[in-house]
């Protein structure tokens, strides 16, 4: 079916409580080849729902309400000779999880590899990797509405609480590009560190940590200079990076050596556990103590405690790999 507009319906999911007293609620996850996001609810651990027809999908953002899911799609139909470097060519896919199917696609150019949200849920931002910049959709009418150039190979977006900035990773320059969400224009260029990939603000928004992949480490930039702060050298070949509930430990997987850490970041000082295959993507669910983190060789998920830094449980996956997690709030 499909919507030439979005109603954004108030919907709150249900708050679970754990046995430990965290609140918990669910999880979103895109399985890449799988074509399908699951729910997974992480008071259990459980697999709830699964949803269809979302294509090769990596990235995911949940609006703020939980009443839609806005999943990306790695997929992407070759261009005819005749048609322009800009013809939408792959999609986004909106899926209602409580009717439990895609509700609409939306056109986009070029696959997508990860998707950020403003905090009013009003747009949607994705990075195109082989376009060399990102696309802005407003979901009010579902469509694109602007084309912001970045760098080469943006990778990962985030938004700063107030929804005024975004920040752009740029794999193939070695920047951050900072973007005024007011005018949609690049206010700032940032340095990142070597091949930079994911982020995560730290919880004042002062610092973006940022993981260089074949570099195996975290770079930590000052947003108010711009500049590296410091370094954290981690391992071989890092992928997914995400902050704990303390607001001062950074969990970083490496799908190399089969591993994952636990850096204090005032410190430095460095936990690490062994994880085996491919820890890949990972994400905390606030308030949970949990950490989820996904390999990219086998269709399974581990559940990590934070505090004490152990396995607490593993998710089988219906098919794919875990790749970028939505929380429902």
């Amino acid at each position: 079916m499909k919507m030439n507009a979005i109603k954004i319906i108030p919907f709150v999911f249900a708050l679970l409580v754990t046995g430990t007293g965290y609140a918990a609620s669910k999880l979103f996850i895109p399985l890449g080849t799988g074509n399908q996001v699951i729910a997974v609810d992480a008071a259990t651990n459980k697999v709830t729902a699964s949803f269809s027809g979302v294509e090769n999908s990596h990235g995911l953002v949940i609006t703020p309400d939980g009443e839609y899911l806005i999943a990306a799609s790695f997929q992407e139909v070759p261009l005819k000779p005749d048609q322009a470097k800009d013809a939408p060519n792959s999609l986004l896919y909106l899926v209602h999880p409580l009717h439990g199917h895609v509700m609409s696609t939306i056109p986009v150019a070029g696959w997508t590899h990860h998707l950020a949200i403003t905090p009013d849920g009003r747009f949607v931002l994705s990075t195109h990797g082989s376009r060399g910049y990102i696309s802005v959709v407003d979901l009010k009418n579902n469509v694109v509405v602007k084309t912001v150039e970045t760098g080469m190979s943006p990778n990962s977006t985030i938004i700063t609480k107030d929804g005024k900035r975004a920040y752009v990773s740029n794999t193939g320059s070695n920047t951050l590009s900072e973007i005024d969400i007011t005018s949609w224009t690049v206010s700032r260029t940032l340095d990142s560190g070597p091949g930079p990939g994911h982020l995560v603000f730290s919880a004042d928004e002062s610092i973006i940590y940022v993981a260089n992949a074949n570099a195996g480490r975290v770079t930590a930039v000052s947003v108010k200079t711009g500049k590296v702060e410091k370094e954290y050298e981690i391992g071989k070949s890092i992928h997914g990076v995400d902050l704990g509930d303390d607001n001062k430990t950074l969990f970083i997987s490496d799908t190399v050596e089969d591993k994952v850490f636990a850096v204090d970041t005032a410190t430095g000082k460095k936990r690490e556990l062994a994880l085996s295959p491919a820890p890949y993507h990972l994400n905390t669910v606030r308030g949970s103590g949990k950490v989820y983190v996904s390999s990219s060789s086998e269709s399974l998920m581990w559940v990590l405690d934070q505090k004490d830094f152990k396995v607490t449980g593993t998710i089988d996956l219906p098919a794919g790999n875990g790749h970028q997690m939505a929380v429902a709030k």
